[in-house]
Formats: C-alpha cells, structure tokens, sequence
C-alpha cells in the first residue's frame, strides 16, 4: 500500500519505518525540517533500539521517505496515519491543536480529488475526539463525506520506548476503531500476519483502550512503588516479595511495571493519566484511585530527594536522564526532574547518559528540557568517569553498562540505587549503598 504518516517522532517514525519494512511505500511528513532531512539521509530523528539500522536500510531500499509538502504526500498516498502529538494542559486537558491542523491540511489535500482515501488517527485522544471535532474539520476542508468518500479510522498504537521497533512486529493486539467497515478494511491490511488478537470497534471504544492499557500501567508502577517504599521501612526485600506475588499467574498478572523502581514518566502515562482525571471530572464522576496514582508518583520522587539530603553532601553524579533506557527522550522523566530539584536547591550536579546528546534533541523533546534545564549543555558530559570523579553521591538512574562498570572503581562514594542494579543484593551489604524501595 502508498501510506503517508504525519509527525515524526517516536510513534510517527517507528510506524514509518516498520510498515516501509513491511513491503509497503511509504512518505513520511513533518514540518520540521531537520526531522525531513534525517530520514531523507538515512537516519532516524529519534533514538531507540533497531530503529537506526531499520531506517537506514528501507530509505535506502526507497520503500521510506520524507517531506514537508502535505499536498504531495496525499497525491501520492491513498492511506495517511496521522501521529502527531497530543500534549496536555496544567489541569489535564488534551491539546487538539497538532490534530486539528494536520486534519484540516489533509482535508484541503483531498478537496477537488476523485479517490477515496483513508484517513486513520494514531494520536491518543480522548473519546470523541474523532467524531466530534476532527472528522467535521475534515468534511469541512475536503468538501467530502466521511464513510463515503474518505475512509476514517482510529488505530491507537501500544509501542514502549526502548522496545517500539519489536512491539510494532510482536502486537499484544491490534485495535481499529472504524468508522464503517470499508476503513477499517484498510487498516486491518497494513497489519495483515502479526500476532495478535485484531479488534475491529466503534471508534469511540479505540480511542478509550489506549487510556484503559495506560493508566493501568501507571497504576502497576504507582503500586509495586508505594509497596517497595513500605517493604524498606520495615527490613523487607521487595523484590524477594513481589517474586512470590508474580508467581501467582491464575489470580494476579503479568510481571509487566510490577517491580519496584524509581517514579514513571515519558510523554504517556502522566499525560494519559491526567487526561482521564480531567475527563471524569468533567463528567462529574468521583475516580480516587486514578486521581491518586500522579500524587503517590510525586511521593516516591520525593523519596529520591531526600535521599540524597540525607547525605549532607553537595556534589552529586547523576547517571541516566531520558525517562526510559535505551532512548533520548526527556518529557516528563523523573530524572529531569529530580536534577531541577537538586539544582534548585544548591546541589552542584554533572549528568552522564550515553543516549542523550543536546545537539540531536529536537522537536517537543528539545522544548521540554529547556524549559526544566536550560543549562544542561553545562551540566551534561559524555564521559562516565568525568561524572563519577565529580560525585560524592552518585544516583543510579541507568543499568548502562558502562554505569556498573564505573561503580566499581565509586570507592567509598555513597551510591543512591534507583533502578536495583544487578547486582544489588551484593551492594546491599556494603555502607554508603542505599536502594530507593529494597
């Protein structure tokens, strides 16, 4: 199939990508050009596992390419995945503003056209986003009647950051939202042969999974936290206790965001998570247990805090930035946030993560961390020895193995465990280590 995919960043370039992989031709749109200019070079504007050599090898095969021309990208495609961002609020309202353009400037594209094409929306939204707001815009700006003449569909993406590339292979599901069984047709070829169990439902259900899997999500992490937190005061292991709880596959679930760490962040699940609370709010329905999870978050962040105030030292190492491994990505990480308040409150910190480099961050990502650190050029350095040498305390932020082998040579530095280093059972027994929840 002729795809177009509009918005390039993590969900918009592993889509293109992977489906360019798939045999399909595919033009991907931006308007940011730099994100044009990488993909047209081969490589990929966003770091994340496979995606580099995958980008690198369906560009250079022609199966995947990029422009900023939403006319010509709707000229030579007959199906357009629309995966730009959906930021929210203060109080937890979503930003339609992103959809909204790219909705209208796909419907003027489609005005005058004989053809049908299908629009499918891949942004989380909330339910009736689609239907209320963006497929008027599109009948508005294309002259066209959704169903008829244009194919609508809402096909929410489930890719983690760090694993997006074999997620998009390996589906748990594949959810379509159709507006009529033709779109959802269409949709449910780009798909054709994953695993997964395919579910075709109204759009409003797809726009409501993706809040269902993620706030549940978050739920496991505020959970297993808030209990390694309790588990620690009292002499206990958590992990030695959550062993025995995930062995049970009957009643309870999945290991799945069921260990004890450090707080969640990225772009989605605090983002879902207040979207959700905004809505039920909205609707006049009490939600206490979701309402509270952002809070029980902010509690074990805290935690970390005051860790290091414990100390009563000043110069602090703090290895792993991006709210994930194996990504560069900044918005909402906890550890960006844990760095600002160190800052703020005197801490003299050096930054060490082999993914995040400031000259390739770009686009919201780029927005977000200079709006928390605007000096982290200053407090970033691509040498792990360079960090540790600076530390008296060093936060553990990332198994990066280059990480643990530094923490060999830490000597009697106190060492704040975030992430449960592998080999945290034999640190447990030396003074100056300390586990955030074990």
């Amino acid at each position: 199939m002729k795809i177009s995919v509009f918005g390039l960043g993590y969900v918009g370039c592993v889509s293109a990508a992977c489906l360019a992989a798939r045999g399909h031709e595919v033009v991907g749109v931006d308007v940011n050009p730099v994100k044009v200019d990488l993909i047209a070079g081969g490589k990929a504007p966003v770091v994340e596992e496979r995606i580099g050599e995958l980008t690198a090898e369906v560009v250079a095969s022609g199966a995947l390419r990029a422009t900023t021309d939403v006319a010509e990208a709707i000229a030579a495609t007959e199906i357009s995945l629309i995966c730009v961002g959906t930021p929210s609020a203060p109080n937890g309202s979503l930003s339609t503003t992103y959809l909204e353009r790219v909705t209208e400037q796909i419907g003027q594209a489609l005005a005058g056209t004989d053809r049908r094409h299908t629009v499918v929306f891949r942004s989380t939204m909330l339910p009736g986003t689609c239907l209320d707001l963006l497929v008027p815009i599109l009948e508005k700006a294309s002259g066209k009647t959704a169903g008829v003449d244009i194919g609508v569909a809402v096909n929410p993406e489930f890719l983690r950051e760090g694993t997006s590339v074999r997620d998009f292979f390996e589906p748990p599901k594949t959810v379509i939202g159709e507006l009529d069984e033709t779109s959802g047709a269409v949709v449910a070829e780009l798909y054709e042969g994953l695993p997964g169990e395919v579910f075709r439902v109204p759009i409003p259900v797809a726009e409501m999974t993706k809040y269902a899997d993620n706030c549940f999500h978050a739920l496991k992490i505020g959970f297993a936290n808030e209990l390694g937190s309790i588990a620690r005061a009292i002499g206990l292991d958590s992990h030695r206790v959550m062993d025995v709880f995930l062995a049970d596959h009957k009643l309870n679930i999945s290991p799945a965001y069921l260990r004890p760490g450090f707080a969640f962040g990225g772009s989605c699940l605090p983002k879902d998570l207040r979207g959700l609370v905004y809505a039920a709010r909205r609707a006049d329905v009490s939600v206490p247990i979701l309402e509270h999870i952002l809070p029980s978050n902010e509690e074990h962040l805290k935690r970390a805090f005051e860790l290091v105030a414990a100390t009563g030292k000043r110069k602090v190492g703090l290895f792993g930035l991006s709210f994930k491994p194996g990504t560069d990505d900044l918005r909402e990480s906890p550890l960006v946030e844990l760095a600002e308040r160190l800052i703020g409150k005197g801490y003299k910190v050096r930054i060490y993560d082999a993914n995040v480099q400031l000259s390739r961050l770009m686009g919201a990502n780029r927005d977000y961390i200079e709006s928390r650190l605007p000096h982290l050029g200053d407090l970033l350095s691509s040498s792990v020895d360079d960090v540790l040498a600076h530390a008296e305390v060093c936060v553990i932020g990332s198994t990066d193995p280059a990480v643990t082998e530094a923490l060999d040579r830490a000597g009697d530095r106190t060492i704040i465990d975030l992430v449960r280093l592998p080999d945290a059972e034999q640190r447990r027994a030396h003074e100056g280590y300390v586990g955030l929840g074990w």
